[in-house]
């Protein structure tokens, strides 16, 4: 395999990375998440990705904090000079907030959209998302890909 593809996990599926490194017969990548006292998510990539295609595996849910999570870990991808982001979602939080419905009410699939682009993700790919037109939120590539067949 390819030297230049590093997949790394969150913490919200460890287990999925591990089988999808193994299928592809490379090492997951080394990464250190914690959280400080006050809560505060902490990451460190422990490897060199510059110029690298990385894959973060981050589940969205629950969303307060694997979301953000997500994005910090995007962010640190982007300030350690990754060539390309991809974040692989196999739950993306706030998936059923994407319309407006009565009056009031947030478009929060959008916001998610536009929180995951501008923290740096090149692109994404996402399994079952809620509604077709969540993938029209984005301004990068979106691949939305089904369970269904291969479960």
């Amino acid at each position: 395999m390819d030297d230049k593809v590093k997949v790394f996990a969150g913490t919200s599926n460890p287990e999925l990375a591990k089988k999808i490194v193994k299928y592809m017969g490379i090492n997951l990548g080394e990464i250190f998440v914690t959280r400080f006292s006050d809560g505060e998510i902490f990451v460190k990539i422990l490897e060199n990705v510059r110029g690298k295609d990385v894959f973060l595996i981050q589940s969205t849910h629950p969303p307060a904090e694997n979301l953000l999570e997500l994005l910090i870990m995007i962010d640190a991808m982007k300030r350690a000079s990754a060539r390309r982001i991809t974040a692989v979602i196999p739950y993306y939080g706030y998936g059923r907030q994407d319309k407006k419905d009565e009056p009031r009410v947030p478009i929060s699939a959008k916001l998610v959209a536009d929180l995951l682009s501008t923290a740096g993700a090149h692109r994404i790919l996402a399994l079952d998302l809620h509604a077709e037109q969540i993938q029209g939120y984005f301004n990068i590539p979106v691949d939305h890909l089904y369970a269904a067949p291969v479960i």
